[in-house]
């Protein structure tokens, strides 16, 4: 796809492209002219269905919601089911917040390495939806192997605004059969789901992972311990490492059996927080939340 709102950030051997009018989408990740990005040759219908794809922020929360109301910040909330701007799983649970084909961000700032673009939480449908009037900015940026995507919420309201949001990069490794990735991930607090994919509010250790991804599947969340932890794929001459550098305690690892591709996904808050409050933050009026995480490309020795 290249759509000419699209807006392409180079530094030396890595190119980077951002869809500021469809949720400020990750659409490209070039290192090296390889393409390390998965799940975009349809954007255009994967915009349509409200799928997600590439890098896109889930947004106002990730994953899913166990009912569809919520209370949060003092608030409770009952969603529309026949809202245009929800999206639900098999389980007609609502997922990933508004569909990022829906959220128009405004360009701020753009050189040929660094973008900052701005979404204002104040439209009525919006607000249906998440009642928390505020303003949400991302800023990225390349250097000659790294992205780095920092996202700061912006009370600025009059409202506290909770924090359950995240990144679901989807990733792969170019030119390679699946079973020669070598994933590792570091040792965290594996959550215990039920059969919808819901927290139970149950967690066990995990053991750091340094394996084949091979014919392994992933779909489960977890709470991190290290600070700035690292996850790593890797294959043939390349590794990618995806660092949650602040504001990211928890993770989703997603790599269904036979696909290609696997997304480390930075997260403020597990699945569920808004109805649960495990792991919620509120962000008080008048504050900033930041949150940061950074993806590089190395050889791999």
């Amino acid at each position: 796809m290249k759509d000419e709102s699209t807006i392409t950030l180079t530094e030396g051997d890595l190119r980077a492209e951002f869809w500021p009018d469809a949720g400020m989408l990750g659409t490209s990740l070039r290192y090296r002219d390889e393409e390390l990005l998965r799940r975009i040759d349809d954007l255009e219908t994967s915009k349509r269905k409200g799928s997600t794809a590439g890098i896109p922020l889930l947004y106002p929360w990730a994953n899913r919601l166990a009912a569809p109301h919520y209370r949060a910040a003092g608030r409770d909330v009952e969603l529309d089911p026949a809202s245009p701007l929800l999206h639900f799983d098999d389980h007609g649970l609502s997922m990933h917040g508004v569909p990022w084909g829906q959220l128009v961000w405004d360009v701020l700032d753009k050189g040929q390495a660094s973008l900052r673009a701005r979404l204002r939480w104040n439209r009525p449908e919006l607000l249906a939806v998440f009642p928390f009037p505020h303003d949400l900015e991302i800023v990225a940026r390349v250097t000659s192997n790294t992205l780095t995507v920092q996202t700061t919420v912006l009370a600025n309201g009059g409202s506290s605004v909770p924090i359950s949001f995240g990144f679901h990069p989807y990733l792969g490794i170019p030119d390679l059969p699946r079973d020669q990735w070598q994933l590792q991930l570091p040792r965290m607090r594996k959550l215990q789901l039920d059969v919808r994919g819901i927290p139970t509010g149950a967690e066990e250790a995990f053991a750091p992972v340094n394996a084949p991804l091979g014919e392994a599947s992933y779909d489960n969340g977890f709470a991190l311990i290290d600070e700035q932890p690292s996850f790593s794929l890797a294959g043939g001459q390349l590794r990618i490492t995806v660092t949650f550098l602040e504001g990211f305690p928890y993770t989703q690892v997603f790599a269904p059996k036979g696909k290609n591709f696997i997304a480390l996904e930075p997260m403020t808050a597990p699945a569920n927080s808004l109805l649960s409050g495990q792991g919620l933050r509120a962000l008080q009026a008048g504050g900033q939340f930041p949150a940061s995480f950074r993806i590089a490309m190395n050889s791999n020795r």
